[in-house]
C-alpha cells in the first residue's frame, strides 16, 4: 500500500497551526490524518507534547519507551521517527539491536532502570496487566510522578502505534519533530 488508507485532511485553520506550532512548522501525515477530527487532533497534539516535552523521565527511558513500543505494534513509522531522536538521547547501536528481540530486557545491554522500564513496557503493551514484580522494579528506580508519566507514555505510544498501523500510514522519511 503506498499510502494511508485515509486521505490526508486540509493543512489549514486554527488545528493545523496548532499542530505545527509543535512540530517547527512542518505537519506530518499523522499530523494531516488527525486533522480530520480537529478535537482529537488538538487532544493528541496537548498529549503527545506533554509525552514528548514535560515528563521527568530522562530523554533516554522515553525514547527506549517509544521504540518498543513501535516493535511490539510493527509501527514503522514510530520506529524511522524515533530512531535519531533516541539516539541523540545515548542509545547506542547494541541497545537498538536489541530492542527489536523478543525479549528486549533480558539483554545484557541496559542499566538497570532501563531494563526494569522495558519490562513494563512490554507487560503493560503486551498483557495490559503488569506484574506486581514487574511494577517493583520500576518503583525501585522511578518516583511516584515518573511512574505515572511512564504508564501513560506507555499508553500513548500504544495510541500512536495502533492509529498509525490501522491507517496504514507509511513511515516518513525520518525524524518526526516535536
Amino acid at each position: 500500500m503506498s499510502g494511508p488508507r485515509v486521505p490526508e485532511a486540509a493543512e489549514e485553520g486554527p488545528t493545523a497551526e496548532l499542530l505545527r506550532v509543535r512540530r517547527g512548522g512542518q505537519l506530518s501525515a499523522l499530523d494531516r490524518l488527525l486533522l480530520h477530527s480537529p478535537p482529537v487532533a488538538e487532544g493528541w497534539n496537548a498529549l503527545l507534547g506533554a509525552l514528548r516535552g514535560a515528563t521527568t523521565l530522562p530523554a533516554d527511558l522515553r525514547e527506549l519507551v517509544v521504540l518498543r513500543v513501535a516493535v511490539l505494534n510493527d509501527a514503522d513509522f514510530e520506529w524511522v521517527s524515533h530512531e535519531p531522536i533516541a539516539r541523540r538521547a545515548g542509545l547506542a547501536e547494541p541497545q537498538l539491536g536489541a530492542l527489536r528481540r523478543p525479549e528486549a530486557s533480558a539483554e545484557p545491554v541496559w542499566t538497570p532502570v532501563q531494563a526494569a522500564v522495558l519490562a513494563f513496557t512490554d507487560a503493560s503493551t503486551r498483557d495490559v496487566a503488569v506484574p506486581d514484580e514487574v511494577f517493583a522494579g520500576v518503583r525501585a528506580h522511578l518516583d511516584d510522578r515518573q511512574v505515572v508519566e511512564l504508564a501513560v507514555l506507555v499508553g500513548g505510544y500504544a495510541m500512536v502505534s495502533r492509529f498509525l498501523v490501522a491507517l496504514a500510514v507509511p513511515p516518513p522519511e525520518g525524524e518526526v519533530a516535536g
